[in-house]
């Protein structure tokens, strides 16, 4: 292994994952049903086009169908304005070039309608294609957000994240992804870019000529903002508002999503009374279309977060309330709340936790058996694990394949006849992702057969770039440093590294008690004095730079044993 491998600590940006294996087929006969066939046809919502549209207060040029996310340009007097870059640098190149037939004034303005890389991962492109950089505007805790997104958490994030988008799966088996076409970062690097101007609340602003107001519009995210356009009656949701039920909980993972403020947040944009809806997924809404859209939409989701609300007042527990909350048939069967993003199911747990917390109530949840212990009473109130594996095989061949997977949890645990158990685990989540028409759990389910391949190498990572390494806080690299420590290379000592950085910045790590504590400005005993770049570490810790080669030149400069250091590093993994 490479020193500098040996030595890399921040792993992938969020979504920067593509194919590694082989998607073997399996010998299982799955019917489609005609709900994938709704799915199917529901990506005539994200097919590939710009679309220009003449409102009473100029052109707005509207991108869809190049990733995920939708990109929008706003026609100014002598400039434009972007409303969020899609998922790269490459998807942000090839709608600007369609963009730009369009009108070729100089870009004044980047808005992030929120965080999410496929809103904010194609802003690099922007400060390449012109001398004058545009402004970048965002919510105030845009940044922060992003820090969490590419910081502690991003492993697992990719991960699952890879998983639900489907960035693995054969071409024949994938559709869409619920909101947009494909996910499609790994063409190239992620080039978010720190927001310049920021607000709390509203901020009311003229770019170009274009008067502008955004508000804070919390939902899919806490720092989302909606964009209006007075003059020409045109509102910007970001991803409070797309054609499907909305996300109120995302397997991928996430902090909790403020029902409520999702509510407000579309009630505010209903007072407005807009002629164009033009949201960052899915389709533009037009005239008439839209105040009964966003009632139907923001009373979807009041309805279940009052009767989750409800049945837990009356004591039930989430897996009781899962199955006793289904949306009524007027709001069920409105085009813009087909479960093809979001579901009510997720949702109702999320929302359970959210005000409630992990526990059910159920006092049989407060300490329950370890899943060992449980697969082994199981398996030995059944009479042995062939009994088990027998009931495997027989699920699968009825096509009862949650009680498949559910069988093969056990049998995995017991680690028993692993090479037929995962075969069949894989045949059982190969039909459950194919007949299921919401992407998120489809995707999920293919990837996780993709994974039990006997070729299966694990998820590549893009490659490191510096331009992104730039954007992340000495803050988000020390925090990563922290939860990275890892507490078995432990001696029991107290040994303490103090970092000088030429920005005026001094951070120190102190390995104590097995963990590695971070703090500022504390500078005396130090066992170790590193003097570095801020960038020069930075790249050393992404694993662009040798920490060898980079002592060795000067760039890192170590106060004490050059060993002594990297063998520090390596307590990080």
């Amino acid at each position: 292994m490479s020193k500098i491998h040996r030595y890399s600590l921040i792993l992938i940006p969020l979504f920067f994952i593509f194919s590694c294996s082989e998607n073997k087929s399996v010998d299982i006969e799955i019917p489609l049903t005609s709900e994938v066939e709704k799915l199917v046809n529901h990506s005539k919502e994200f097919e590939r086009m710009v679309t220009t549209y003449e409102t009473p207060g100029g052109k707005i040029h509207f991108a869809i169908g190049y990733g995920i996310a939708n990109s929008i340009m706003v026609e100014g007097i002598d400039g434009n304005i972007i409303i969020d870059t899609a998922d790269s640098v490459y998807e942000a190149e090839q709608i600007y070039k369609i963009f730009r037939k369009k009108n070729s004034n100089p870009i004044k303005a980047i808005i992030y309608t929120h965080n999410h890389g496929d809103h904010t991962f194609g802003a690099a492109f922007y400060n390449t294609i012109q001398s004058e950089k545009p402004i970048i505007i965002a919510h105030e805790d845009t940044d922060f957000y992003m820090q969490r997104i590419l910081g502690i958490i991003n492993p697992i994030i990719s991960e699952r994240s890879t998983r639900m988008f489907g960035t693995i799966i054969d071409e024949d088996d994938f559709i869409n992804v619920g909101i947009g076409a494909s996910l499609n970062v790994g063409k190239s690097v992620a080039g978010y870019v720190k927001p310049n101007q920021t607000f709390k609340d509203q901020l009311n602003l003229s770019i170009a000529g274009i008067d502008i107001e955004l508000h804070h519009a919390p939902g899919e995210t806490n720092d989302q903002l909606f964009v209006w356009l007075p003059k020409h009656k045109a509102l910007m949701p970001g991803d409070n508002v797309y054609k499907t039920f909305p996300n109120l909980y995302t397997i991928r993972g996430t902090t909790h999503r403020d029902v409520m403020g999702w509510i407000n947040s579309i009630d505010q944009m209903r007072a407005l009374n807009a002629d164009y809806i033009f949201p960052s997924h899915t389709l533009p809404i037009l005239g008439a279309d839209i105040s009964p859209t966003l009632t139907i939409y923001r009373d979807g989701i009041q309805y279940v977060h009052d009767q989750t609300i409800r049945l837990m007042n009356k004591g039930f527990y989430p897996n009781e309330i899962v199955e006793m909350i289904e949306l009524p048939e007027n709001i069920r069967n409105s085009p813009f709340l087909y479960e093809f993003y979001g579901t009510v199911r997720w949702s109702v747990r999320s929302i359970f936790n959210g005000y409630l917390g992990w526990f059910s109530g159920n006092p049989t949840d407060l300490d329950p058996l370890t899943n060992k212990e449980e697969a082994i009473r199981f398996a030995k109130i059944v009479g042995g694990n062939d009994p088990l594996f027998i009931a495997l095989e027989e699920a699968v061949k009825n096509s009862d394949m949650q009680w498949a997977l559910e069988l093969s949890d056990r049998l995995l645990i017991l680690e028993y006849k692993l090479d037929e158990v995962n075969n069949l685990r894989k045949q059982a989540l190969t039909y459950l992702g194919k007949r299921s028409s919401n992407p998120n759990k489809r995707n999920y389910f293919l990837t996780s057969a993709i994974e039990l391949n006997s070729d299966f190498k694990g998820f590549p990572k893009a490659e490191r770039n510096e331009d992104l390494m730039k954007q992340i806080s000495l803050d988000t690299i020390f925090k990563i440093l922290s939860v990275s420590y890892d507490p078995t290379k432990h001696d029991n000592s107290v040994y303490k590294v103090c970092f000088n950085f030429l920005s005026g910045t001094n951070k120190t790590i102190t390995l104590r008690n097995h963990i590695a504590a971070i703090s500022e400005n504390d500078l005396e005993d130090c066992n170790l004095s590193v003097e570095a770049d801020d960038f020069d570490f930075k790249k050393v810790l992404g694993g662009i730079q040798s920490p060898v080669g980079s002592i060795a030149d000067g760039s890192i400069n170590i106060e004490g044993s050059n060993t002594a250091f990297l063998n520090f590093l390596l307590k990080f993994r």
